[in-house]
């Protein structure tokens, strides 16, 4: 089983993937859509996971924003 990944907005979740982890399996998603040779189902099912994978992505880099954004503002 996997470490716990506290995510940026500071929560632990066992399921969470860490950043590396969720965009490494996005690019092999995009990959295995790029080749062709799936089935509908099975383009779907790669296309709703990337979906969810890009939006882990979309979190991390929001909440690491957020936290240069604090730094930056309290060094004014």
């Amino acid at each position: 089983m996997a470490e716990p990944t506290t995510d940026p907005a500071g929560t632990t979740d066992p399921e969470a993937p860490s950043y590396e982890a969720a965009r490494e399996e996005l690019v092999d998603v995009v990959r295995r859509l790029e080749a062709g040779g799936t089935t509908l189902e099975e383009s779907l099912a790669l296309w709703e996971r990337g979906e969810q994978l890009a939006g882990a992505c979309q979190r991390w880099l929001d909440g690491a924003r957020a936290r240069l954004d604090e730094v930056l503002d309290a060094d004014d």
